[in-house]
């Protein structure tokens, strides 16, 4: 019989696999996009998207190698190189759209 632990587990896998899916289905769509019709908005756009794709990816890898027993210092530097890349996707969106 599956614990309840678990069987959450298992969920959330399951959901940030389908988060990562469309991250990476969103790439792909401003990556047609900016091939269709070459601008400099459509480019940051895209690397704003591939950029966010990579932050969802790597807060995935960095959820489950921080389960374990690590030091604080240890935490902080996953948490740091989770957070760097949604950093930068989101200012890429950010001159996408003013720019």
């Amino acid at each position: 019989m599956v614990d309840g632990v678990a069987l959450a587990r298992g969920v959330l896998v399951l959901m940030r696999m389908a988060v990562f899916g469309l991250t990476l289905g969103i790439t792909l769509i401003s990556f047609q996009a900016y091939r269709k019709r070459p601008s400099e908005r459509l480019q940051y756009a895209f690397i704003g998207f591939a950029f966010i794709s990579m932050a969802v990816a790597v807060s995935s890898l960095v959820t489950q190698l921080s389960a374990g027993e690590t030091t604080a210092m240890v935490r902080t530097f996953f948490q740091l190189a989770e957070t760097i890349p949604y950093i930068v996707g989101f200012s890429m969106l950010y001159v996408s759209l003013y720019r």
